[in-house]
């Protein structure tokens, strides 16, 4: 009672205060994508750990860990930029001004406001401790604690009206001690020391150490969500195209059936016989044998399978024999870089964004175990599910799938029981079901307004001339045309309406760009008359733009040199994005007709980025460079 009442008298205090600091969150910069990061010490796993977020050490061994929803970096460039910005976000942690003085015996229930909690022992934290935001999803909680922290068995941070684990901040000095089953919201950063967690533990935030090693013991990790957070989309889905229809379906080889199967969908093959289906199971056309509709979709497959192979992976699962096991994944690109085996389970968590697209990548066969599930969560949808797979695929019994698997020169095999929420697609090779439930999802199969021909863009003197070829276009109300710097973030240059022609032969239409960037990225896309718009492809077109201005760039140390001929006084600029589009940077330049050196800062995390070189309001060059 005397400790609530002390509380209480301090609240009251603080708050009447206009001059109170009640704790502002550090700069955590790169440190801010890793789960688990030890300046100076091991990283050490055993058992079925799930971690989603990056994890390393800049000096020391990382081990015991399978797939990891992240990247492992061990003392390489990353390491050590995350070294250096864990270091600044301990130091604002330490010397943020304390507002409040609790003992060292943390939750028992009690609720805590926003603030600095600083405790000058070693604490202990015990069953329930809430943190109260007041409706204010802004508010930092930031707990110093000069001497070690443990919890007991059980114990949970609970976070309550509108308080975020990425505002929770654990700053300790001394080892930080999870007992099992805790669940912990907040960063947490131990000064010199190590950090434990244990048995059935669980972490919505993050366990950084300046110096000491860090444990980990079947738990479950990932990194807090909001306060600026990017948002997870994933990759562009690829254009499905007549695809889209099709449930069972490959390029070149036989389509057999046995026993009791339905599916949603169209049924068929380009190359080869379609046989065992029943007709009052398969809500859709079986195309028995190859005709129009197959041979397009054969085309489409390929369009399909060209994309997702060259999709750039972000994060390679480093154990394919190893897959699944309760794996969780998040809207990314994934590469598994030999055959694979799926047992068990895995989950697709979308993080409440319901367009979030996941590309799996499978260099070899891969084969599931019976009883396998992809499970999706938190709006993630099959129809935003690719897997890509370089080999024979087979779905063991009674498992459940989600997405669209397209195999690659190999045979798909669906097995009794079997449950797909998605499509089954093989470039070329047999494929076989026997007893299964497969359904693409509702809405996805709509008749294609026009069927593309070609879609291409010549230079023409300072211009780019697009043009592109339809026929048998059905509803299409017009064209759009839009034009890109980096094939990533496009911009709209025009609308062209539809001719409306019906007939079969091929209709030609035509647009052409004045002031074209140097080295653009056009797609096209087309509307028709209910509204709905279908992407069809994209290309690129070098133009005669910035005549006998020529540049070059490198990276050198700690800046990126760019180096520049004839671009005029003034009106020119060195602009530098991230590949997802966003502008890091931007600086005047001016440049003589003799060559000139420029110096951008290097970007801290590796990466692809974009270099932009904008003269009198136009990019007349544009060129990726790599960050190691």
């Amino acid at each position: 009672m005397k400790k609530n009442l002390l509380l209480i008298a301090i609240t009251i205090a603080f708050l009447a205060s206009p001059k109170s600091n009640f704790g502002q969150a550090p700069t955590l910069g790169t440190a801010a994508s890793f789960i688990a990061f030890s300046s100076n010490g091991a990283v050490v796993n055993t058992g079925s750990t799930q971690l989603t977020g990056n994890l390393g050490t800049n000096n020391g061994p990382v081990t015991g860990f399978g797939n990891v929803n992240g990247v492992m970096h061990i003392g390489d460039g990353a390491s050590a930029q995350c070294a250096a910005d864990l270091l600044i976000a301990y130091n604002q942690l330490n010397i943020a001004t304390p507002t409040f003085f609790p003992s060292n015996l943390l939750g028992n229930g009690d609720t805590l406001v926003a603030g600095v909690y600083k405790i000058f022992s070693t604490t202990s934290l015990n069953l329930d401790l809430y943190l109260d935001a007041k409706g204010n999803p802004n508010a930092v909680f930031i707990f110093q604690i000069q001497g070690a922290l443990s919890t007991n068995a059980n114990s949970k941070v609970k976070l309550i009206n509108g308080a975020l684990a990425c505002n929770v901040f654990w700053k300790v000095e001394g080892v930080i001690d999870m007992a099992t089953a805790t669940y912990m919201r907040g960063t947490m950063i131990a000064n010199n020391a190590a950090i434990n967690m244990n048995t059935n533990d669980t972490l919505e935030g993050r366990v950084l150490s300046t110096t000491g090693a860090i444990s980990i013991s079947n738990t479950n990790a990932a990194m807090p969500l909001g306060c600026g957070a990017l948002v997870l989309t994933g990759p562009p889905s690829p254009v499905l195209g007549s695809v889209a229809c099709y449930g069972i379906f490959s390029g070149n080889g036989t389509v057999a059936n046995a026993g009791l199967t339905y599916v949603t969908g169209d049924v068929g093959t380009n190359v080869g016989t379609t046989s065992g289906f029943d007709s009052l199971k398969v809500t859709g056309k079986i195309h028995l044998i190859p005709d129009v509709s197959t041979a397009l979709c054969a085309a489409d497959l390929q369009n399909v399978y060209n994309y997702l192979n060259i999709v750039t992976p972000d994060i390679e699962l480093l154990y394919p024999v190893q897959f699944g096991n309760n794996l969780e994944l998040t809207p990314h690109t994934y590469l598994l870089n030999a055959a694979t085996s799926f047992t068990g389970n895995v989950f697709l968590n979308a993080q409440g964004n319901a367009n979030a697209v996941f590309v799996i990548k499978v260099n070899g066969a891969f084969a599931t175990s019976t009883y396998s599930k992809v499970i999706l969560k938190n709006g993630a949808q099959s129809k935003n599910v690719f897997w890509k797979i370089e080999g024979a695929v087979s779905i063991d019994n009674f498992s459940v799938f989600s997405g669209s698997i397209v195999c690659n020169n190999g045979a798909i095999s669906l097995n009794t029981g079997d449950t797909l929420y998605g499509r089954a697609l093989t470039t070329s090779g047999a494929l076989s079901t026997a007893s299964i439930n497969a359904a693409i999802a509702s809405g996805d199969c709509t008749p294609l307004p026009i069927n593309w021909v070609y879609f291409n863009g010549s230079n023409v003197e300072k211009s780019v001339l697009l043009q592109w070829g339809t026929n048998s276009e059905i509803n299409n109300s017009y064209f759009t045309i839009e034009r890109s710097s980096d094939g990533s973030t496009f911009e709209y240059l025009s609308n062209v309406s539809a001719k409306g022609l019906v007939d079969k032969g091929i209709t030609n239409s035509s647009f052409t760009d004045k002031q074209p960037y140097s080295l653009g990225y056009y797609r096209i896309s087309q509307t028709d008359k209910d509204g709905k718009k279908s992407y069809y492809k994209t290309i690129q077109v070098k133009a005669n733009v910035g005549a006998g201005i020529s540049v070059q760039h490198f990276v050198q140390g700690d800046y990126i040199y760019v180096q520049t001929n004839n671009a005029t006084t003034g009106n020119a600029s060195i602009d530098l994005y991230s590949i997802e589009g966003r502008k890091l940077s931007s600086q005047k330049i001016y440049s003589t007709p003799q060559q000139n050196t420029y110096k951008v800062i290097k970007p801290a995390q590796t990466g692809v980025y974009i270099i932009c070189l904008e003269n009198k309001g136009e990019k007349i060059y544009t060129g990726k460079i790599i960050v190691q």
